[in-house]
């Protein structure tokens, strides 16, 4: 088994659609990874959109499928057969919301639909810019969406901002070498409905004492060790992320964590991706992001197993990475893009988009034998975890702006100080409770879920009930 990994490994980036392919590296995630800037400048996208808006097209403006092999795949293979004339033009998400601002305030839009994240929707949301689309939804409905992403879709108003377009979350992965130490009573079978954060530890511990510590977690610098506390271990523990991070049930997890990371191989800290990991042996059982575990699934397929996150007191904590599509009011073409959501919510095209650029569908679906081994092995993961009746769904961070970083150092500061130092875990949640604070009061961010809503500034939970923390002194 290798003891140490090859660190070029790492830095190997390809596209989803490479590595539907066979090819054999690591592809960014849907909201992470390094920044990949547009094949089009800003400039040259203005002057596109103005003479493609005149000549008639639908002009379909994303934050997603950014590399120019996906951009290709949309434009060739997945628009292929809508009759309809669209100009897809990729933008990252500042520029994104930029034009649609100016749009609105100009009253002359050139775009008539969007797509982007949950989050990268919200501001528009906040606004009163996007058009409802409640009649849509319903017209679309047969078509079996996920409840749980038709239920963001409304960010708790009465109407409907966006139709869901296609999704990532993360998982489970676990070589077949360590099921031989699965605790009494877990099955291969079981390991999606009846694996608990206890059996989770119980498992790791089983192989440390057999094999070694071969836990993994991507807790580099460039790692998303963060979004397992986000959107995992806190939900599943306390049944929020914000309003409880440091009380009792947030303790609990923490206590949890720390005995876990002391099974995880301590190269850990070095890891951006699991896929290389858990292809090398260094590591039998990872979490992380599908997106980064499909190359050691789609080379070895036969060698691992794939699941759910663990369940916890308050249930299967997921976080949901949700693209949708909507229409601003400023829309030239509405019913033009109306018709553009019909074909990419069509169940055909759905599995289309999965095999051209590994989005999972959001519909509930029962995927096709043909798709390649590694994403299948992904797909029931996938499924098993939308589907669960106890999911709670945990969404990416909203309203935070410049403040995204800041927010992500702070659970990353309470990982480093409880696993890595050691400290007193109610102190160290204490001084990041009132970090994490001023990170929310800074960007004027209310909550959003699994947090209750709230008017104002969302308020961090510091102690026990969730009693709200004070700021730290100006």
């Amino acid at each position: 088994m290798t003891t140490r990994r090859d660190d070029a490994l790492l830095a190997r980036s390809l596209s989803r659609r490479g590595v539907l392919r066979g090819a054999a590296g690591a592809t960014g995630a849907l909201t992470v990874g390094g920044a990949t800037h547009s094949a089009l400048g800003a400039p040259n996208v203005s002057r596109s959109m103005s003479s493609r808006a005149q000549d008639g097209a639908i002009i379909f403006t994303s934050t997603q499928l950014t590399p120019i092999e996906e951009q290709e795949a949309m434009r060739n293979t997945i628009l292929a057969d809508f009759e309809g004339q669209v100009e897809f033009i990729n933008e990252e998400a500042g520029p994104f919301t930029d034009r649609v601002l100016a749009e609105a305030e100009s009253g002359q839009g050139s775009v008539s639909l969007l797509g982007g994240l949950h989050g990268d929707l919200a501001t528009f949301v906040a606004r009163d810019l996007l058009m409802d689309l409640s009649e849509l939804a319903t017209e679309l409905e047969p078509q079996g969406f996920i409840p749980a992403y038709t239920d963001l879709a409304t960010y708790g108003t009465p109407g409907v901002a966006y139709i869901p377009w296609m999704q990532a979350t993360y998982i489970m992965a676990a070589h077949r070498d360590a099921l031989e130490f699965l605790p009494e009573g877990v099955t291969e079978e079981t390991l999606s409905t009846d694996l608990t954060y206890d059996l989770l530890g119980q498992w790791a511990s089983s192989i440390n004492d057999n094999m070694g510590q071969m836990l993994g977690f991507p807790a580099a610098d460039d790692g998303l060790i963060h979004r397992f506390f986000q959107g995992y271990s806190y939900p599943s523990f306390t049944g929020g992320v914000n309003t409880t991070f440091a009380d009792e049930s947030a303790v609990a997890m923490w206590e949890w964590f720390r005995q876990a990371w002391s099974f995880t191989n301590p190269q850990a800290l070095t890891y951006s991706n699991m896929d290389q990991p858990l292809l090398s042996g260094e590591v039998v059982l990872a979490w992380d992001h599908v997106a980064r575990l499909i190359t050691a699934l789609t080379e070895d397929p036969d060698n691992f197993v794939t699941f759910p996150a663990p369940r916890g007191p308050e249930g299967l904590g997921f976080m949901p990475v949700v693209a949708g599509l909507a229409i601003p009011k400023s829309a030239p073409d509405p019913e033009g893009a109306m018709n553009l959501i019909r074909h990419l919510t069509q169940p055909e095209v759905q599995l289309t988009t999965l095999r051209e650029v590994a989005f999972f569908p959001v519909l509930d679906l029962e995927y096709p034998d043909d798709l390649s081994p590694g994403i299948l092995l992904e797909s029931s993961a996938v499924q098993a975890t939308t589907s669960a009746p106890d999911a709670v769904e945990s969404v990416l961070p909203i309203g935070l702006g410049e403040q995204g970083g800041a927010y992500n150092t702070v659970f990353r500061n309470v990982f480093r100080g409880v696993a890595i130092d050691g400290g007193d875990i109610q102190q160290v949640l204490q001084a990041e409770a009132a970090k994490l604070q001023e990170v929310l009061n800074t960007a004027n961010a209310s909550c959003w879920a699994p947090d209750p809503e709230s008017e104002g500034v969302c308020q961090v939970g510091g102690g026990g009930g969730g009693t709200p923390v004070a700021s730290p002194p100006a």
